[in-house]
């Protein structure tokens, strides 16, 4: 992969403009912007119902760009279109059927998505179980199989963390869980645009992800539900869409993705993300990991050499995704990133990240921290200019 080629695809870069906040969404390639400019100015017509032309290419792109997804993540069973991850995640908080009494396990690494639906579900009288991680972010696989009851229905965890990058061995969780009939949910928004994928191999059940965060449109994300399991998940919306067949005593929900896309579904979304997977799937996933494995080694080493700084989670690259939350001394990441922003046009992420029990609990940091992600359109030079910055700072 040649990052000067692929930067020419980025026009958000033209500007001299350096964007290290891809974790909280990626910029967005030309082929992207052209597909969803296709649909508006091209067909801009429904889906699964017209029989005119332009909804009839519209469908077919629609449908084909979920195909594409599926054979992407390498899952068989089914992906549903969101909004974000945090829709994803949503659809099975509300779609399974809970009892009182009812036990989920998550983490204290989690994102607020995969955090807030669980201890909602406690006004249902469902216990929420959390299990700590180390100073790298990795949980502990013996405190998880202790924590597993007689009534625990899910375990839910993140791929990989959005603060520290730390990367959670999902098959292991996965072979624990099924073993004692519980099943997994996995919050991928931070590995899905990073990680070559195969969904068949760890073996989740439900895998949930930000199409905006892997170079898709704004207002894009897919939740995969595993053959076998999409009879257990009733959709939270129904309407337009969503069925086969209505009587005055029976609906009969349709079998697919279409029972959870009630209405109009965002097409040019979904068709923008299609053309999002089209695009990483030239470049490998495995030039992806390569290229960020290679930057992240680069900048944990660089700021490394500036005072007092305290980088969190793992340093060794290997063990992470493109993500470097670091911390200078006495100074609040929200002050950092200003400075980043005026002084450098370097653009990166400052708090708590929606990451509270972390940052607060795991990283005792009460001022948060400033967190450069990296991407595919990303340079060493790039987190010079960073690391200089930084240096005036102290």
């Amino acid at each position: 992969m040649n990052p000067t080629e692929v930067r020419k695809d980025f026009p958000q870069l033209k500007d001299g403009h350096i964007y290290f906040d891809s974790a909280a969404t990626s910029l967005k390639p030309l082929p992207v912007i052209e597909a969803v400019n296709y649909y508006y100015t091209k067909l801009s017509a429904n889906v699964e119902r017209g029989l005119h032309r332009p909804s009839h290419f519209a469908t077919r792109m629609y449908e084909e760009a979920h195909h594409r997804l599926l054979k992407f993540i390498n899952g068989t069973g089914e992906v549903i279109f969101t909004k974000n991850c945090t829709e994803a995640i949503n659809l099975i908080a509300h779609g399974l059927d809970w009892k009182e009494g009812d036990e989920i396990i998550t983490t204290f690494l989690e994102h607020n998505s995969n955090l807030l639906p669980w201890f909602y579900l406690r006004r249902r009288g469902v216990r929420v179980t959390l299990i700590r991680c180390d100073s790298e972010g990795l949980i502990d696989l013996d405190e998880l199989s202790r924590s597993i009851s007689s009534r625990t229905r899910l375990i839910a965890l993140t791929h990989a963390s959005n603060v520290l990058g730390t990367i959670q061995p999902i098959s292991s969780v996965v072979e624990i869980a099924h073993r004692r009939g519980v099943k997994v949910l996995v919050d991928g928004a931070q590995a899905a645009p990073h990680l070559k994928l195969d969904l068949d191999s760890l073996g989740c059940d439900f895998y949930a992800a930000s199409g905006h965060k892997m170079l898709g449109p704004s207002g894009t994300g897919f939740l995969f539900i595993r053959d076998g399991v999409i009879g257990e998940v009733n959709p939270c919306l129904l309407g337009g869409g969503t069925v086969k067949d209505v009587d005055l005593d029976q609906i009969i929900l349709a079998d697919g993705f279409e029972r959870y896309e009630a209405g109009t579904p965002n097409i040019a979304g979904g068709i923008g993300l299609g053309a999002a997977v089209d695009y990483l799937e030239r470049i490998g996933m495995e030039n992806v990991r390569s290229h960020e494995l290679e930057l992240t080694g680069y900048a944990i080493e660089k700021l490394k050499t500036i005072k007092g700084i305290r980088i969190h989670g793992p340093q060794d690259p290997r063990k992470k995704t493109g993500v470097v939350a670091f911390s200078l001394p006495k100074i609040p990441s929200h002050r950092v990133a200003i400075i980043l922003d005026e002084v450098g046009g370097i653009a990166v992420r400052s708090g708590y990240h929606c990451a509270f029990l972390l940052t607060r609990n795991i990283l005792k940091e009460d001022l948060g921290t400033a967190r450069a992600s990296f991407y595919i359109y990303n340079t060493k030079e790039e987190i010079d200019q960073m690391v200089e910055v930084l240096e005036e700072i102290v």
